[in-house]
């Protein structure tokens, strides 16, 4: 399926990120509209403040979508892909950010459809979105790439975590099968998965408003948010506008803020 004839006007970087509306997604798409790339945010919500800034000058576009929803997804790839003058950009980047923290409670009291919501939000679309974007753009010459926004949890079990720790595991491994598939191909789509560390984010917030009954772990949340020791979404954002640079191949595939 070839797309991306393109309306826009642009020949640089083109970004697409999905949860722009807040945090870290909505700190990337700042600066990297900063730095005078492109920039089509994807979110459930709005983007007023990226909508509203008049300095982009027409560089950003924002288009109201629920992740929940996978049927569509392949049609909102194409949506995007045909804003952007793909013949002539230079660099075609996706940042799969969106991710769902709930439900925070053991497995036997999660609902069927908190558990597939949760899931589809967090491993499934960027799974949907990674093999559509490669497929609507494997006819460019542009330089490719997706960055999957992973987390400790990946590695690292928790109690009445586990519908996020497993799908971070399986976004994890997802980018590490996909850079492998990738090698040796003559335009290789680069793929990594990055790990920020602890950021001071609304997923924090909200897994510190839980009770201890409810979430074993909100005490050791509040402990960490206490002690000044969440990283802030723009210092996240600014590292990670550093690393999409980098060159990625399979033995670079999984990045974290100390590496």
């Amino acid at each position: 399926m070839e797309t991306g004839t393109g309306t826009g006007t642009g020949t640089g970087r083109h970004f697409i990120i999905t949860g722009t509306s807040k945090g870290i997604g909505l700190q990337l798409a700042d600066l990297l509209l900063a730095k005078g790339d492109y920039v089509y945010g994807i979110s459930r919500g709005r983007s007023d403040l990226l909508e509203s800034g008049e300095e982009w000058s027409g560089r950003y576009r924002h288009i109201q979508y629920d992740l929940a929803d996978l049927t569509g997804i392949d049609d909102l790839v194409k949506r995007v892909l045909d804003q952007i003058p793909c013949q002539e950009a230079s660099f075609i980047g996706l940042i799969n950010n969106a991710a769902m923290l709930e439900p925070l409670r053991p497995i036997n009291q999660c609902s069927a459809e908190e558990i597939s919501r949760s899931l589809n939000i967090s491993l499934a679309a960027p799974m949907i979105w990674s093999s559509s974007f490669i497929q609507q753009t494997n006819h460019l010459s542009a330089r490719r790439k997706i960055v999957n926004l992973s987390s400790g949890s990946a590695s690292y079990p928790a109690p009445s975590m586990a519908v996020y720790c497993t799908s971070k595991a399986g976004l994890n491994m997802f980018t590490q099968c996909v850079s492998l598939e990738q090698t040796g191909r003559q335009n290789p789509v680069e793929i990594m998965a990055f790990d920020p560390g602890m950021v001071d984010t609304d997923l924090q917030a909200a897994a510190r408003g839980k009770s201890t009954e409810e979430f074993a772990l909100s005490g050791l949340f509040n402990q960490v948010y206490e002690a000044g020791q969440l990283r802030s979404p723009r210092d996240v954002a600014q590292q990670l506008v550093e690393r999409i640079d980098e060159h990625s191949d399979a033995s670079h595939a999984i990045q974290t803020m100390e590496s």
